[in-house]
């Protein structure tokens, strides 16, 4: 579910009026909703109830620190990708001994780093880095925690920048070779064997290919779990949710609230397709979802500068743009888009075609082409919804413009969670040449 909704006659997260944080913190401003984030994590924590599990978020979903925090203190582990995100945990209280360490191509910085505070494991992408951390870790006389990524070529069906368990992918080592590198980790001093990884994709809209890919590697888990006694089966994350709800209603209804499952499809279609399989191995089994907690819990809040007719087509152009959300310009993505204010008249539901584009100087700058809204006009406050995952993290200065604003509801109450930058921060770390 998502706690975004209207109520007399104006968007609210959870119980606060939407125009009141545009007021308070401005445009463009990112809104996140706590209440949905841990409800997301529940539902999800629960449904997994029934074998030994941890949940590690996916870190570069949303990598704000109070964000982290909130999950921290719900119990959550963490999937973490850089050095960076590492630090982030930190700072929000996360236990480093429930942090996975994944991403192709670590430093020497980065894993210096991860074995001194003592992560939960290092998730290996290639012989090539198992190398490397068996050579950091012996000239610190460690040994350093580790499972191999397994790419078990399962086809996940979502966007091609986004897929990472076929073989034509960057990530993991191939089915029919990992037992080959499994043996020569084993032969390592400095290398503690102590689970296998898998991640298939992202924004994955049916069950079926985990059940799949889980299928495929279940005989290497049974293996691995006699040869080297294996704690853990990291299955990813990779959860898609609802982008389009409103749209379902029929032209000129969209603005009705939809409330309902967050995710593409049910946590118990979820649950009920893994499960079966997950018991039998017997195994703790760690899942790494990112988007499917944080997705939905969030929108960019932008206002209108002006409305533009050219020749056929109408144009109503906005203060957020790709550098604030990249992914329509991206991956093509969809994002519904509502204003704050619900349309009552038959004049403000009068529904036209309109392509809603931001500032920046590229034609890709768009968030919607030739989309079905009411009447919009200048000054109007807008929601870009399901923009809590990949949203702020994705953001840049492009342009020179300066990062976004970002708030958190809780209830009755918000609050800035990180403040707008300013154009003095623009030159922040620049240096006069000698």
């Amino acid at each position: 579910m998502h706690l975004f909704e209207y109520r007399d006659g104006r968007l609210h997260c959870e119980d606060v009026d939407l125009t009141r944080v545009a007021k308070e913190f401005g445009t463009p401003t990112y809104v996140y909703s706590a209440g949905t984030v841990l409800d997301h994590y529940m539902r999800l924590d629960n449904a997994l109830a029934p074998i030994d599990h941890l949940i590690c978020y996916a870190v570069k979903a949303n990598s704000n620190r109070t964000i982290l925090k909130l999950l921290a203190e719900a119990g959550a582990g963490f999937d973490i990708v850089s050095g960076g995100e590492l630090f982030r945990v930190f700072a929000a209280g996360g236990d480093p001994a429930k942090c996975t360490f994944a991403g192709v191509g670590k430093s020497r910085e980065e894993i210096e780093y991860a074995l001194k505070e003592g992560v939960y494991c290092f998730n290996v992408e290639s012989e090539q880095e198992l190398e490397q951390i068996d050579n950091i870790a012996g000239a610190k006389n460690l040994r350093a925690p580790i499972a191999l990524r397994v790419n078990p070529d399962v086809e996940a069906h979502t966007h091609e920048y986004i897929a990472t368990g076929s073989h034509q992918n960057k990530f993991g080592i191939a089915l029919d070779h990992i037992a080959a590198v499994y043996e020569r980790a084993a032969r390592m001093r400095n290398i503690e064997i102590v689970g296998v990884q898998m991640h298939i994709g992202s924004q994955i809209t049916e069950a079926k290919p985990f059940a799949n890919a889980i299928d495929k590697v279940a005989p290497l888990l049974r293996e691995l779990k006699s040869k080297y006694a294996i704690k853990f089966f990291s299955i990813g994350g990779g959860m898609g949710i609802i982008y389009r709800r409103a749209l379902e209603s029929g032209p000129g209804k969209w603005w009705r609230d939809h409330g309902g499952e967050a995710s593409a499809f049910s946590v118990r279609d979820y649950a009920d397709a893994i499960l079966p399989q997950l018991r039998e191995l017997g195994i703790r089994i760690l899942v790494e979802p990112g988007r499917f907690l944080v997705g939905n819990a969030g929108v960019l809040l932008t206002r209108v500068l002006h409305v533009k007719q050219s020749g056929g087509k109408k144009f109503a152009i906005v203060d957020a743009g790709m550098n604030d959300l990249i992914r329509p310009a991206l991956y093509q993505s969809y994002h519904e888009i509502v204003p704050v204010k619900q349309p009552k008249t038959e004049r403000e539901r009068k529904i036209s075609k309109v392509d809603i584009v931001g500032p920046v100087c590229e034609s890709g700058d768009f968030f919607a082409r030739d989309r079905e809204m009411p009447e919009l006009h200048e000054d109007d406050l807008l929601a870009i919804m399901s923009g809590g995952a990949y949203g702020f993290a994705m953001a840049s200065n492009y342009n020179s413009r300066t990062l976004p604003a970002e708030s958190l509801v809780r209830g009755n109450k918000f609050a800035l969670i990180r403040k707008r930058q300013t154009w003095e921060d623009l030159l922040c770390g620049e240096m006069e040449p000698l």
